[in-house]
Parts: structure tokens; C-alpha cells; sequence
């Protein structure tokens, strides 16, 4: 009988391979007693573009959606009391308020924004077209921003010295060669965690793959699928072998034997075995949170603020804080639309790098 998995989620995607990357006898294979690291009209509701998560959360804004319309008497796919636009902006504003029968808290207007996507796509599924830029929803989502908004919540950057004393918290069995490729590849990457967990080790190697890996001598190339295309990441070779991405990918990648399909696959219990399923992105926030503890950051505070200080996004979030390189140069790597988008991700900024002023002879 096979070892219970521990990386298994406790809902697996239905995607998900069932059968073992390796034979058995790959636990016989000698791990390395170091290693790196001691048609719809906004395209944000497009169904060709979405994940599976984010179409399974569209699902839900519907049923929610409908459940507020019975309550209020309201058809969703009727014109009648009143249009669709209407009922929406509605729904909407009803969002940011609250709901004393179901005892939801109000939601920021950036969840309400989200929410209003996925009732787009359920219209289009339905041969229906909500417009967004319909005056009843503007109104209503001005009206909210004006009122109901506030700052995003940050997550903490981490900083390269943390990555490091993060990975060398890992043990050395084949899990921990694969977290700590998982976190390397992560944070130089710039990588979100969807994105992470959804390589596959060469094109079409699985059909909800995210991407793939290309390795040279110079370093990795990651393409990832995007709502525009592939994008490619360019991830180069670390100074030395603790520290470089590409070489912990290598490894965990020798040492599961890895030759198609999911690069960052669950292993068993007694980390001896790679599996054939693919990890989900939750992993990689447990595997923050959990080595953020075990090295110690912020051991000024208490463990529960510790945790809720750091998540997926603070790999990205310390690439784009932390990288000594131009703006430009970090908009590409993360694949912003612009250089203000990037800006947001920056916890630290020298906003008078570029001079202007004395760039013109002033």
C-alpha cells in the first residue's frame, strides 16, 4: 500500500495525475548531503483566459447573485421590473454594505470589482451581455470607491538574506529539494504562486499546464501562458550554488526524476518518492508562512502577526522591492502593463533615482 501523501489538498483539482512520476525504485536513488540554499465585453471575464479557480469562484458570485435576487423579488434574466444594469448596480452596492441576513461582512470595492467580472462571464454564458461601462454600474462603483474604499493590504516583502535563511531551514530528502527550488525559483522568478505550481517541464506536457522550463548554461527560461500570450521569464544563475534558483530547480528535477510533465509535484510521506500530481498554490503560501517561522523573521512579534505578514505575493513582492535594477527593467520581468502597476509591488523605493531636473542642466 502506497505512503499517504502529505501534499495532497483536500480538494484536488480534477486534472491531477494519479500516477507516480518514478518507479519505487527511485528511493533508492542517493540525495546529495548539500544542496542549494543551506464573448464577453472586458477580457477579465473572458472564459478562454480564465483559471479553473477563478471560474469556479465566478460560479459562485452567480449563485450568490441569484439567492440576493429571490430575496428582493428580482429576476436576474428578466428586463422586467427593471434592466439587468440596474439589478447589478443594485446587488453592487448592496455588496459594500453588508448582509444582516446572512451575516456577510461588506466587501472591499476591490472584491466588489471582482465580483462584477465574474456576473460579465455568467451573463455571456447565459447568450447575455452585461456591459460594465453600463452609466447605472459606473455610478454605482464611483459611488463605492468615493465612500467605501481604502489601501490594499501589503503583504511584507521578503529579502534575499530571508529567502536564504528560509531554504536553510528545509531538510535535505526530495521535499526539500523541491520546496526549496519552489522558493529560489519563486522569489527570483518574481513568479506569482499559481504560476509556480503550474510549470510543466516542457511544452504541452499536460493540459492545464501554466508554462514551461527551458534550461541553458546561462540559466532558465520560464514561458508562461498569459490572457495575451506567453510570457517569458528569464531566471539567470545565482553567485554561488546555495543561492542560485537554477541549480536547486536541477536538482529536485535529478533527484525526482522529472523528465515530463508537472516540474513541482507532491512527494510521500517519507519524502523518498515524487508523485505524479501536481501541487496545489496553497502549498506555496504554507511553505512561506511555515519557513518564515522556522528562521525566525520577525521573531519580534507575535506568531499569528508574523503570519499574517507574509503570503504568496511576498516572493514578487521582494523581487520588485529588493532587485537593483531600473523599473523598466522589473516591468518586464513581472509582466506588468506599466511601470505604475510595478510601483505598487515596490515596498521600497528610491523615487529620485532618475533625476530629472538635474538631467535637463538645472
Amino acid at each position: 500500500m502506497a505512503a499517504q501523501d502529505p501534499d495532497k489538498p483536500n480538494s484536488p483539482s480534477p486534472g491531477d495525475a494519479t500516477q507516480p512520476l518514478v518507479p519505487e525504485t527511485a528511493s533508492n536513488t542517493s540525495l546529495p548531503s548539500q544542496s542549494a540554499g543551506t464573448h464577453a465585453p472586458d477580457r477579465r471575464a473572458n472564459p478562454a483566459t480564465a483559471s479553473g479557480n477563478t471560474l469556479a469562484a465566478y460560479r459562485t458570485d452567480w449563485t450568490d447573485f441569484t439567492r440576493w435576487c429571490r430575496r428582493h423579488g428580482l429576476d436576474p434574466l428578466s428586463s422586467v421590473p427593471c434592466p439587468a444594469p440596474e439589478i447589478v448596480g443594485r446587488y453592487l452596492a448592496s455588496l459594500a454594505d453588508g448582509d444582516d441576513h446572512t451575516g456577510r461582512r461588506p466587501l472591499a470595492v476591490t472584491t466588489i470589482e471582482r465580483r462584477l467580472s465574474g456576473l460579465v462571464w455568467n451573463y455571456a454564458q447565459r447568450g447575455l451581455e452585461l456591459d460594465r461601462r453600463n452609466r447605472q454600474i459606473i455610478s454605482v462603483l464611483a459611488d463605492l470607491r468615493r465612500h467605501h474604499a481604502r489601501p490594499p493590504a501589503q503583504k511584507t516583502a521578503i529579502r534575499a538574506g530571508e529567502i536564504l535563511a528560509m531554504v536553510a531551514t528545509l531538510p535535505h530528502d526530495l521535499r526539500g529539494l523541491r520546496d526549496r527550488a519552489m522558493l529560489l525559483l519563486g522569489y527570483a522568478g518574481g513568479l506569482r504562486r499559481s504560476e509556480i505550481v503550474g510549470l510543466d517541464r516542457h511544452r504541452d506536457d499536460a493540459p492545464e499546464s501554466g508554462g514551461w522550463v527551458e534550461i541553458m548554461p546561462a540559466g532558465a527560461l520560464l514561458l508562461l501562458a498569459t490572457r495575451t500570450g506567453l510570457r517569458e521569464v528569464e531566471v539567470g544563475r545565482g553567485s554561488s550554488d546555495r543561492s542560485c534558483p537554477v541549480h536547486a530547480l536541477e536538482q529536485w528535477l535529478h533527484f525526482a526524476r522529472i523528465d515530463s510533465g508537472p516540474v513541482f509535484v507532491a512527494t510521500s510521506r517519507d519524502g523518498t518518492r515524487a508523485l505524479g500530481r501536481r501541487l496545489n498554490d496553497r502549498h506555496v503560501a504554507r511553505l512561506i508562512k511555515r519557513t518564515v517561522l522556522d528562521a525566525g523573521i520577525r521573531s519580534d512579534l507575535p506568531e499569528a502577526e508574523r503570519l499574517a505578514l507574509f503570503s504568496g505575493h511576498s516572493l514578487r513582492a521582494g523581487l520588485a522591492s529588493f532587485a537593483e535594477t531600473d523599473e523598466r527593467s522589473l516591468q518586464s520581468h513581472l509582466g506588468h502593463a506599466s511601470v505604475e502597476v510595478t510601483r505598487r509591488y515596490q515596498r521600497r523605493r528610491d523615487r529620485f533615482r532618475v533625476n530629472l531636473t538635474t538631467a535637463t542642466g538645472l
